[in-house]
């Protein structure tokens, strides 16, 4: 599966952004899929993950309340709703996914497909 995120870009402190990844190939419903970000110079950390029916959602501490995660099957979309946001959610984001036979697993432990990312900016 391929994975492309677009949606990023320059917003102010308290404002929104909605990310989205879009999944080329077959049965992407069949994928567990999540979104990352990275700081430049930090690791990548987890911000949402959604299993493979969108029924079950995980949040990282830092971003629950403000954030949504939700998929389309029928699209082969992953959405990251993002509000309230913080200079601290700078990052480049990024959408992965794992072909799982768990229907309700997330996160999983590791992440097979990655996109390129997506830039988000937060100023204050």
């Amino acid at each position: 599966v391929q994975l492309v995120e677009s949606g990023g870009g320059l917003v102010q402190a308290g404002g929104s952004l909605s990310l989205s990844c879009a999944a080329s190939g077959r049965s992407f419903s069949r994928y567990a899929v999540a979104w990352f970000r990275q700081v430049f110079g930090k690791e990548r950390t987890l911000v949402a993950a959604i299993n493979r029916s969108g029924g079950t959602a995980y949040y990282a501490a830092s971003v629950r309340g403000r954030v949504t995660i939700s998929r389309d099957n029928a699209k082969n979309t992953v959405i990251l709703q993002m509000n309230s946001l913080e200079p601290e959610d700078t990052a480049v984001y990024y959408c992965a996914a794992r072909h799982t036979i768990s229907s309700s697993e997330t996160p999983l432990p590791e992440y097979d497909y990655w996109g390129r990312g997506t830039l988000v900016t937060v100023s204050s």
